[in-house]
């Protein structure tokens, strides 16, 4: 046989900066770079992003491999097959100026977000012209929506700081997110970090965060905590919140992956006008505490998922701050309880997944729910019930082409259910997605629509379920500096629950719509660059109904008509950023004022800003929100904010 003879290949071991070296004999640059690989180890390979939703950025993981550092990200998958829609991404929006949740769900032309006061002191979060009602929210993944009332679903001890992304999920299989679901991400900010951030401002406001995180052998822990207060921007306005959460991830090849979450949050706020115009000293507090644990483990192509979770909330309301005797307080404790099983299996056909979940919802109160034969401490009313979801779904994809659907029964007091959903999608050329789908859903009454019965309120416990079918097109294109998506959607409604009264002396009813069609569409896009401008986002929602109320309608019918936001940021002289982002806004309805006159909600423009200086681990900046001292109205008679200006300094050891 004839001896093959190969060239010697030249192999380099170590680095030299010799005059003489190989490298150096060039003349030129020669630029070593080192390639960062990031992949989701938990979603089948036959389907791709956008089709399974993540929601949950959970661990970070540093792997040796012969000396070179790989950094993964592992993800928890979604009970829902549809594609999400990016409300906030920390990566590229860190430096806006969004001090709070509700403030960077408001730019979002999917969301209405309705405040009270400022801060986000109490918010309702909206989607597509749902009520606050008709939104599950979940954290991380895991439902905690309130089953008393939609006003405390947004109750989460998490801080705008803490949260890695926000997602608009729709499609989601069970009873609850009618109009579709709000995922909110938290993440540490690297492997090894401690951040601390003090910031104060007008109205006597002071806010300080710290925030950290060790990593380590397939463990992650973060944990942070929070206090937030002010005097208030007028009578009564006042709030004092505190924040703490801790999350465990780990990760191990035997035993599977853990995710752990837990949190606290306290409450305190004056009220003025809050739930009635005529009852300007009103006082809430709050308290919420609430955790999970999911466990993720494959065997080959089978891949079981299981988590279960619990949120507790207490509430104490006074119609007349501090003066017990004149009206009795109301006192309501919440404990919600779930539990979730589903396995997937992947195959040549696409993957297959079986599950169900499991939600208990109990209310002790002193005017919700059923009268107690005898008073179990300062609640008199007590109710509970049971819900059960279960669901078959399906995906595949194939070339440029991927479908997907489910179908499943719910189990609820009000019967059994049959809800289904169904997507198709299709990528013409490169960058550009196109996608249609429909989707069944259902909401349960709130504790509070069924037994609220007080000063102004008649609450109605033989309401039914809200039922919906959705249909929506979607198309989101991204190529280079770009990305731009565009939503059409409809949604046909029946049996809508909402509190109106026929005249404005009149006492504010829980009652059912028969119908209610909402037509939207919405539209986003952002250019980003490494330059002077650094990012530049524009987005519109259109939205309007075809039921219009013969009275004055409190939540269901005052939707979000138009919605634009403009955002620009620049940086300049290297170090110095600033943000500007102005919005408008045009409220369908109308609502009674203080003086009992029916007047239309006005259109309103909003301009924020943040100026910011950074270098190595300090940060400062100066906020201003609503530069322009507009006035304006979320709830009809509630006047919101003026120009509230406030400074703070970010210090971050450790990041990496």
């Amino acid at each position: 046989m004839k001896e093959i003879k190969t060239k010697p290949i030249p192999c380099f071991k170590r680095w030299s900066r010799k005059g003489y070296a190989v490298f150096a004999s060039l003349h030129r640059y020669v630029i070593i770079g080192v390639l960062a690989v990031s992949m989701s180890i938990l979603l089948p390979p036959t389907l791709c992003a956008a089709t399974f939703a993540a929601d949950s950025l959970a661990v970070y993981r540093e792997v040796e491999i012969e000396g070179v550092g790989v950094m993964g990200s592992k993800q928890n998958p979604t009970r829902s097959l549809v594609s999400q829609t990016v409300v906030f991404d920390r990566r590229s929006e860190a430096a806006a100026p969004l001090q709070t949740l509700e403030s960077a769900l408001r730019l979002s032309p999917s969301i209405d977000v309705r405040e009270r006061g400022g801060k986000g002191v109490q918010a309702d979060i909206s989607i597509r012209g749902g009520s606050f009602d008709q939104t599950m929210v979940l954290l991380n993944g895991i439902n905690f929506t309130d089953a008393r009332t939609g006003h405390q679903t947004h109750s989460l001890p998490v801080d705008m700081e803490w949260v890695a992304g926000v997602e608009l999920i729709d499609a989601v299989p069970g009873v609850g997110a009618y109009a579709g679901a709000v995922n909110i991400r938290t993440a540490p900010l690297a492997e090894r970090y401690l951040r601390l951030e003090a910031t104060g401002g007008a109205h006597g406001y002071a806010y300080g965060n710290l925030s950290g995180a060790v990593s380590g052998r397939g463990l992650t822990l973060f944990g942070a905590a929070s206090y937030r207060r002010s005097d208030g921007y007028t009578h009564n306005t006042g709030f004092d919140n505190a924040n703490a959460f801790v999350r465990l991830n780990y990760d191990s090849p035997r035993a599977g992956f853990f995710d752990f979450q837990a949190g606290w949050q306290r409450r305190a706020f004056g009220s003025n006008g809050f739930y009635s115009l005529q009852y300007p000293d009103q006082f809430e507090q709050t308290q919420t505490a609430l955790g999970s644990l999911r466990w993720v483990r494959g065997w080959g192509p089978v891949r079981l998922n299981a988590a279960v979770s619990y949120r507790w909330n207490s509430d104490r309301y006074e119609l007349i701050r501090g003066e017990p005797g004149r009206v009795p307080y109301n006192y309501h404790l919440t404990d919600n309880a779930g539990a979730e099983l589903w396995a997937d299996y992947a195959s040549r056909a696409g993957v297959t997944s079986l599950g169900g979940d499991y939600t208990f919802h109990h209310i002790r109160s002193t005017v919700l729910g059923e009268p107690l034969p005898r008073p179990v401490g300062r609640y008199d009313h007590a109710k509970s019930r049971h819900i059960g979801n279960f669901w078959l779904r399906h995906g595949k994809r194939w070339r440029r082409f991927d479908v997907s659907g489910s179908v499943g029964a719910s189990t609820t007091p009000y019967g059994t259910s049959v809800l289904w959903s169904l997507a198709g999608g299709y990528r013409p050329v490169e960058g550009l997605r196109l996608e249609i789908g429909a989707a069944q859903s259902m909401r349960l009454p709130t504790f509070t629509d069924l037994y609220y019965t007080a000063a102004n309120y008649i609450g109605n416990p033989d309401l039914k379920p809200e039922r919906a079918v959705t249909y929506r097109f979607a198309a989101d294109y991204s190529r280079e500096r770009w990305n731009v998506s565009a939503r059409l959607y409809y949604r046909d409604g029946h049996n809508l629950i909402d509190w109106v009264k026929p005249s404005p002396e009149a006492d504010w009813e829980s009652c059912q719509i028969t119908s209610l069609d909402t037509y939207g569409a919405e539209g986003r896009a952002v250019y980003a660059t490494e330059g002077f401008l650094r990012r530049l986002v524009f987005s519109y929602g259109y939205l309007t109904q075809s039921k219009h109320s013969e009275g004055i309608s409190k939540y269901a019918l005052d939707y979000m008509r138009h919605k634009a936001a403009v955002s620009a940021e620049v940086r300049f002289l290297r170090r110095f950023s600033i943000v500007l982002t102005g919005s408008v806004y045009d409220r369908a309805g109308s609502y009674a004022d203080r003086e009992g006159v029916m007047r239309d909600y006005r259109p309103y423009f909003l301009l924020d800003g943040r100026l910011a200086w950074e270098k190595g681990c300090c940060r400062l900046y100066v906020d201003a929100t609503n530069l322009t001292d507009t006035e304006y109205f979320d709830f009809g008679g509630l006047r919101m904010p003026g120009t509230w200006i406030s400074g703070g300094v970010v210090l971050t050891l450790g990041r990496r």
